[in-house]
């Protein structure tokens, strides 16, 4: 290992499964990276629901990721593993990770590294890899999503949410959004909305056909699933696309198919996390076309709530749990 590269690092356990207390600091050996691989001085990482659920013991890392939670990181690259092109000791990237990334060091796949948005700091470049990639391969591949076409993102005042609709309105699309206060609907629209709704005060179905001339909109964007579900399918136009990307009401519903037939609805969804390194490297090259652009030139920025200390990951995560946050949580080291 390098000289300047300590043998052990700081990094946040999961001690057993549980609420926020179980994150716990440990000292862990610092990994080195292996072939494709680069080694992440880490500045600062993204927290995300996933990291929620994996302390909770319901999302188990997938093979041969590391225990240690966190699935983006910003920093600089301090080793390089065998074949890694395009890449030098010394950049200053953002990386979607498969785990690892509430540590001192992390590894990750030279393909998933990104170059800090310029004008952008570590913590503003932490908070892009998980929502971005989720947004693009969702929103763009998956429901292809078009100019002049009409949105609703669920949950809007989330890291994937103000994300959602930034992206989604910086290419031309209408968006709509829900959330659960007029603090965070007034967000929604400063990032863009043309209109959000407060889903504690008002029915999102009646108000998006207000909004549409009684049509519905071309793609849902969803995280909730429960109940959710069927009111997203009365507020699809013919064509809609649903696409699910979280189950904050639970993954089981009970679905009248018929209006699926009648309109010709595409249900469908997508985890980022258990993707091959060839797909994510992928959506990373087309988010460094097509939206690394718009982030340098300020068009779309992400939204932070808050920072914390890597030793205060319990505190993130209870902040992540009371929903009161608005954007994205990251860790600072």
């Amino acid at each position: 290992m390098t000289s300047s590269i300590p043998e052990t690092m700081r990094a946040i356990a999961i001690t057993q499964p549980g609420g926020p207390e179980v994150l716990q600091p440990v000292t862990l050996p610092t990994p080195t990276p292996g072939p494709g691989e680069v080694l992440i001085e880490v500045a600062a990482a993204g927290v995300n629901r996933p990291d929620v659920m994996q302390r909770q013991g319901f999302y188990p890392p997938p093979p041969g990721a590391p225990d240690t939670p966190g699935l983006e990181v910003a920093g600089t690259i301090v080793q390089l593993g065998a074949g890694v092109t395009g890449w030098a000791v010394g950049d200053q990237v953002c990386a979607l990770v498969a785990g690892g990334g509430y540590a001192q060091y992390c590894l990750a796949p030279g393909v998933q590294c990104l170059p800090v948005p310029a004008g952008l700091n570590m913590v503003q470049a932490a908070a892009l890899p998980e929502t971005f990639f989720t947004v693009w391969t969702n929103l763009f591949d998956g429901a292809q999503l078009q100019a002049g076409e009409t949105l609703l993102v669920h949950g809007g005042s989330s890291g994937i949410g103000t994300t959602a609709i930034q992206m989604a309105h910086a290419f031309g699309a209408r968006v709509f959004a829900t959330a659960g206060s007029d603090e965070k609907c007034i967000v929604c629209t400063q990032l863009g909305a043309e209109r959000a709704i407060n889903y504690r005060t008002e029915d999102f179905v009646s108000v998006v056909k207000q909004l549409t001339a009684d049509a519905g909109v071309d793609v849902v964007l969803d995280m909730v699933g429960g109940d959710y579900v069927a009111r997203n399918i009365m507020a699809l136009a013919q064509g809609g696309r649903h696409v699910s990307i979280a189950f904050l009401q639970g993954s089981k519903v009970t679905l009248n198919l018929l209006p699926v037939l009648q309109k010709r609805l595409i249900l469908t969804g997508s985890g980022l996390r258990p993707r091959s390194i060839a797909e994510k490297a992928m959506i990373a090259n087309a988010l460094l076309e097509k939206v690394w652009p718009l982030l340098a030139s300020g068009k779309m920025l992400p939204v932070i709530d808050s920072t914390y200390r890597l030793d205060a990951a319990a505190a993130a995560h209870a902040r992540m749990e009371s929903s009161a946050h608005i954007g994205k949580l990251v860790l600072t080291l």
